[in-house]
């Protein structure tokens, strides 16, 4: 185990071993040190862990506590593992590729061994709320495991989100209307009044432009996810939107998004 102590922060690195995976999963432990009461402490699931350490996700959080802008919140960085395009994706369907096949045996995972493990070994038998978020395809997992696993969850964060995310390819009659599985998701499913969303996206983030309208795909997804959203009854005031103009698909941007993203969400 790795550890290393901030002026208000506590990190530890840990391997956990994954029956549901067949893998060893490391995690990056983000403790926040002046919690008096761990009940009082929230949680957040992050995807794709690995790339909070390029962040540094360490110094973000050390100085949003140093300012006392952010509330206690254990942050938990979850690398993904040599299969990534499986593990992450929908749970309920694979997209036209068969990408994704392993999303159920991962949010298998998220529930039946790495919560009950950062339950039992920090001691905290309830968190203050849950939130899940990640960066691209991470992201999009986020968002279908709190989508999904509403009573569980109060907020969710999606950087650069892969939305796109289809059940038939281009060539075979793709529609927007009808192949976008996560928002076929949402339009389908039953809303949670109490959920929370963060979308993020950037002018950069990509240069496909599938209908020709002058917006690129990625901004175009997610802003018809967000439709879909209000449709479902969600208003302005749960739905936060980050659309960077110098926003690449990286770390460096979401490194700018992030600390946007815990202000609104645990902003003192």
């Amino acid at each position: 185990m790795l550890k290393e102590k901030m002026k208000h922060l506590l990190f530890e690195s840990v391997l956990l071993q994954s029956e549901l995976l067949g893998r060893e999963v490391k995690i990056d432990l983000y403790l926040p040190s002046a919690v008096q009461d761990p009940a009082e402490m929230s949680l957040l699931l992050i995807n794709d862990g690995q790339d909070l350490l390029k962040m540094p996700f360490t110094e973000i959080l050390d100085e949003l506590y140093e300012q006392q802008k952010i509330q206690p919140l254990f942050c938990v960085g979850i690398h993904c593992g040599p299969d990534r395009k499986m593990e992450y994706g929908i749970a309920s369907q694979a997209d036209y590729l068969g990408r994704g096949a392993k999303a159920a045996a991962y949010t298998s995972f998220v529930f039946d061994e790495l919560l009950p493990f950062l339950r039992k070994e920090y001691h905290v038998p309830q968190f203050k709320e849950k939130s899940f978020a990640g960066f691209s395809l991470g992201g999009l997992m986020a968002l279908d495991i709190v989508w999904n696993h509403s009573h569980e969850f109060r907020k969710v964060g999606v950087f650069s989100g892969s939305l796109w995310w289809r059940q038939k390819a281009y060539e075979d009659g793709y529609t927007d209307e009808a192949d976008r599985i996560m928002h076929n998701q949402v339009r389908n499913g039953q809303a949670a009044s109490w959920l929370q969303f963060f979308i993020q996206t950037g002018l950069l983030d990509e240069k496909l432009d599938r209908n020709n309208n002058g917006i690129i795909d990625s901004i175009d997804d997610a802003l018809d996810l967000i439709a879909e959203l209000k449709k479902k009854g969600y208003g302005e005031d749960v739905i936060s939107y980050l659309e960077l103009e110098d926003g690449t698909h990286d770390v460096a941007t979401w490194a700018k998004a992030f600390p946007v993203f815990l202000e609104w969400g645990w902003g003192k």
